[in-house]
């Protein structure tokens, strides 16, 4: 039988410099922000076998403390120093995860795509299974990128699929924004290829809402208020 054994994989620090506190502070009506809406949501998710909370954080660890006894699922580890930091090499946190994820499959997640929730998860855990009987090796979440794209060096179009100064949009080239929501792939690609995802992966398309990803105070607010409106 295939292992299908998932962890989940969700590392938060302390020290954000661009959004202070961005993990814990009041998020709409989550009091512990952030990180309490994301083990809200995989607490529902039946589908995996643990979620690794990586933090160097003393109140990120309060929190996840807090949800233990209602989620046996969830393990705290306490991040080394030396992998929290701003200048990390994001290479030498990558090979620190197998490390502490047991599982077969690895979700690497985050805090700041709170409208992933547990059931675009299992969408994306089942696709991932799909695409891997159809040759990929791996899964990624990114929304599709359809505009028009100036080069600087090219003083050009660089997303152009005819010789038409100025095609449609639909006559454009398909690009892929990363969103950072869901990266999913075997533990062998992190140990063998020190990356979180492999050679060919699947491109798990999310619409703009759930790609939302807060990196700037202005998304921290704007999240906020879509959230609010959502959730009425």
């Amino acid at each position: 039988m295939i292992d299908q054994s998932i962890s989940v994989f969700l590392p938060v620090r302390k020290g954000s410099q661009r959004v202070e506190h961005k993990n814990t502070r009041q998020f709409a009506d989550f009091k512990n922000g952030l990180l309490e809406l994301k083990l809200t949501q995989l607490s529902k998710l039946s589908i995996v076998d643990e979620v690794i909370l990586s933090t160097n954080d003393e109140k990120c660890i309060e929190v996840g403390r807090e949800f233990q006894s209602l989620f046996p699922k969830l393990k705290i580890v306490t991040r080394p120093d030396n992998l929290a930091t701003n200048s990390v090499d994001l290479i030498d946190l990558v090979n620190y995860v197998p490390s502490v994820c047991k599982s077969k499959h690895i979700l690497w997640t985050h805090v700041t795509s709170p409208f992933v929730d547990e059931i675009d998860y299992e969408k994306a855990i089942l696709s991932y299974y799909n695409s891997i009987e159809l040759g990929f090796d791996s899964l990624m979440s990114v929304q599709s990128f359809r505009n028009f794209l100036w080069g600087k060096d090219e003083n050009d179009l660089v997303n152009r699929c005819t010789r038409q100064k100025w095609p449609r949009t639909q006559d454009l080239k398909d690009l892929y924004e990363i969103d950072s929501a869901i990266f999913l792939t075997n533990r062998n690609t992190y140990i063998n290829e020190s990356d979180r995802i492999g050679n060919k992966p699947y491109l798990y398309v999310q619409d703009k809402s759930k790609s939302f990803d807060i990196d700037w105070e202005d998304d921290f607010k704007i999240a906020e208020i879509m959230y609010n409106s959502l959730n009425k």
